[in-house]
């Protein structure tokens, strides 16, 4: 019998399969599992063999993640990156020093600002004009569906009291109707559209840096939620050619090409074209990303009913469908029958039933549900009239699940303005487990930490996970809570499912790709409220250690 190449051996293995099966030891050979057992797996050891000696630490498959946004995310890193931080004067601090060690920058460009440091969850131009005013900054914040901007960018893209908001998004104001320095959704594109274009080499350097980070919470396969022109970076999908032609991209990654809301069925010749075009190596932009509306804290998340004005009267804004739903159901079908995944941006219950309305008369009008598996992200408000019928259409559920906790942005911008009923319907992952819908999990990075273990703590105890709280807050909704297993195998089966890798990736058994992660202990061992300090140690994919921790 050949010898492995690789075997861990001594610690409990999470396989994420059907039954849930455990072993403790796993032997991998040309990059492929060839044994998963215990005791017998060490007659595969050889000379040559590297054995990694888990010393009861768990093994699990690398995780997935089905919503992200890697080039970005390292573009932020190599920017001003206020992700780090969490108040206002922590943020000017950081963006006068970077504006004043970045000299000849003709911009000063950055984010990870969070809404919840500012009043109304909106920063104004006349404070970051006190750090930098003597060229334009454009700072989006953690979600990217809102910047902030000072004055010269202001002047330079011409926006003044006159300037009407656009149709997909709205300009803050003061009380005298002058721009105050926060643009949301579709108002950032009249400064976007000014911005120098960022060249391949820096797009493929920040893919690769985003790459070791998210390597480094044993991520191995990702889908890129937004492959396009979108947002101040650029389109991420030749930085994933050049690394896939050149061997630098390590991770599974699936594409979700930008359907461009502010054109309609004539687009999808050019996405067709681009499917083809935007394939090589382990990259493959086989799904299309439709933002459908946008977030609930700015009130632009789609809504069956008016937001509330935070004393509990109905005000005469339900948000924007960004997609008009006559457009959406003509689209999803014409893309389904063409083989395209659809991945949907949902945030309100409006958006969420208009893209499984979508979803419906794609199935009626081709004859059937096809395995194109679309799946919906975010999926922050659901009426309960809509949970079942995710397992109904065969639509995936994609929970971004570090987000339901009760924390200052959620207290303080999102309940005052849903009320009852709606804020009890937030993040029913729960109601979706028991509705049998199938369910996969990210992390929408940089928008939050990609941490997996941070989300999955969260999605067990709905509460944040250690070194993640920001005050002190009961458990948000603790009837959605999901157990420990089903949430790992969202974070690994479920997503590779959903990015149709699940024939080669997301469960630890024989013949599957060696893509794999040590943590640092066993999480069923231990407390729930200690899942969350879990650690990744090691990570491997087709058997090659990506990341590895100094004390791994």
């Amino acid at each position: 019998m050949a010898h492995a190449d690789l075997v861990f051996a001594g610690g409990p293995v999470f396989t994420a399969n059907t039954v849930r099966s455990r072993a403790t030891a796993v032997a991998v050979r040309g990059g492929r599992i060839v044994a998963v057992g215990g005791d017998d797996v060490r007659e595969l050891v050889g000379p040559r063999t590297e054995v990694v000696d888990l010393r009861g630490r768990m093994l699990v498959p690398g995780f997935q993640d089905a919503h992200v946004h890697p080039v970005w995310g390292g573009l932020d890193m190599l920017r001003c990156d206020l992700s780090a931080l969490s108040s206002a004067a922590e943020y000017l601090d950081e963006i006068g020093r970077y504006a004043a060690s970045h000299p000849d920058d003709a911009w000063v460009l950055g984010g990870g600002w969070q809404m919840s440091a500012f009043p109304g969850g909106t920063p104004t131009a006349a404070a970051l004009d006190t750090v930098v005013a003597d060229r334009p900054a454009f700072l989006p914040n953690r979600d990217g569906h809102g910047a902030w901007v000072n004055s010269a960018a202001l002047r330079l893209a011409g926006i003044d009291r006159d300037t009407p908001d656009p149709a997909d998004g709205r300009i803050e104001r003061d009380a005298a109707g002058n721009p105050s320095g926060t643009l949301h959704e579709g108002a950032m594109g009249l400064v976007n559209r000014l911005l120098p274009e960022e060249p391949l080499d820096r797009l493929t350097e920040a893919l690769l840096v985003g790459q070791r980070y998210l390597h480094s919470f044993g991520i191995t396969a990702w889908q890129d939620a937004i492959v396009g022109a979108y947002g101040d970076a650029g389109d991420p999908g030749p930085a994933y050619l050049k690394a896939a032609a050149d061997g630098t991209l390590t991770a599974r990654v699936v594409g979700a090409l930008w359907w461009d809301r502010t054109q309609g069925l004539e687009q999808i010749p050019a996405l067709l074209e681009r499917r083809d075009r935007y394939r090589g190596g382990r990259f493959a932009a086989t799904s299309i990303k439709v933002m459908q509306d946008g977030v609930a804290e700015n009130f632009t998340a789609s809504m069956l009913e008016p937001y509330g004005d935070g004393h509990g009267h109905f005000t005469d804004n339900s948000g924007i469908s960004f997609v008009a739903p006559e457009i959406l159901n003509e689209a999803v079908p014409l893309l389904d029958e063409a083989g395209f995944q659809v991945h949907f941006h949902a945030i309100g219950d409006r958006a969420v039933r208009e893209c499984l309305d979508a979803v419906e008369r794609a199935i009626a009008r081709n004859g059937g549900r096809r395995d194109n598996r679309h799946h919906i992200a975010h999926i922050q408000v659901v009426h309960p009239d809509d949970v079942p019928r995710f397992r109904q259409l065969g639509v995936a559920a994609n929970m971004q699940s570090y987000w339901a906790t009760l924390e200052p942005q959620m207290v303080e911008l999102t309940l005052p303005f849903l009320g009852a009923p709606r804020s009890a319907w937030q993040y029913p992952f729960g109601d979706l487990l028991r509705a049998g819908a199938v369910l996969a999990a990210g992390s929408d990075w940089s928008v939050s930490t990609p941490d997996p273990l941070a989300a999955i703590h969260t999605a067990v105890n709905r509460t944040a996970a250690p070194g993640h709280e920001e005050g002190e807050y009961d458990p948000f909704l603790p009837e959605q809570a999901i157990d420990l297993a089903t949430s790992l195998t969202a974070y690994t089966a479920g997503s590779a499912w959903v990015n149709h890798l699940d024939e080669v990736t997301g469960t630890v058994e024989v013949g599957k790709f060696a893509d794999l992660a040590v943590l640092d202990r066993d999480p069923f061992a231990g407390p729930a409220d200690q899942i969350g300090a879990t650690r990744v140690l090691q990570t491997f994919v087709e058997g090659e250690r990506v990341f590895a921790a100094d004390d791994s």
